[in-house]
């Protein structure tokens, strides 16, 4: 009976022991859950950007007006018909000197 009691209690600690500190313990899946958030929330980020640079693409194949707008904007090129003025603002130029 003394032998059953005992090894009762031992098989208790070590479910226990498990349970809160061994592999798979409490502690370690609330770890794993809180990754796995996390890696959603990412997930839903770069989501967003690959729809919104698929659309872009999409975009740049259909219209040339986002090619235009591109090469203007980013390259600074303009139309043969066009003239093209530079503003300085000599306030800012100085400042930086």
């Amino acid at each position: 009976m003394k032998s059953i009691t005992v090894v009762s209690i031992l098989l208790l600690v070590f479910l226990q022991y498990r349970l809160w500190v061994g592999n798979g313990s409490l502690s370690e899946v609330n770890d794993l859950k809180n990754q796995i958030a996390d890696k959603h929330e990412e997930n839903d980020i770069l989501r967003e950007r690959n729809q919104s640079l698929a659309a872009e693409v999409m975009d740049l194949k259909l219209g040339h007006d986002a090619i235009e707008e591109r090469a203007r904007s980013e390259m600074g090129m303009i139309k043969n018909d066009e003239t093209f003025y530079q503003i300085v603002d000599y306030s800012k130029v100085q400042s930086q000197q």
